[in-house]
């Protein structure tokens, strides 16, 4: 996870950023506008209109899609200062939250 929070910070290092917000809730706000039209572009991958002819899968342009997501994503998380390590402290949290939801019917 280091790793990609690095490329990723390298990435941003080379990217002209004079429309990005200055504040950090813009930046959160913008990248989550980022990460719903990659969500969006990702679902147009799949045969999710039940009224049109399906086509095959296209496995590969959904991998892109999902990594596209992953890119705002880590940023965001570098956004708020959230370390690897707290990504995974804050999912295993969050995901015994969940197991406990589904043993009691959530």
């Amino acid at each position: 996870m280091d790793a990609i929070f690095n490329l990723q910070k390298g990435l941003s290092d080379m990217m002209n950023l004079d429309r990005y917000p200055k504040d950090t809730e813009g930046r959160v706000s913008a990248l989550c506008t980022a990460i719903m039209h990659e969500a969006v572009e990702l679902q147009r991958t799949t045969n999710w209109k039940w009224w049109k002819t399906p086509v095959d899968f296209n496995e590969s342009e959904a991998r892109e899609e999902l990594i596209d997501i992953w890119h705002f994503v880590v940023q965001a998380s570098i956004e708020l200062k959230i370390t690897p390590d707290e990504i995974l402290e804050e999912y295993k949290r969050k995901n015994n939250i969940n197991r406990e939801r589904q043993k009691n019917g959530y």
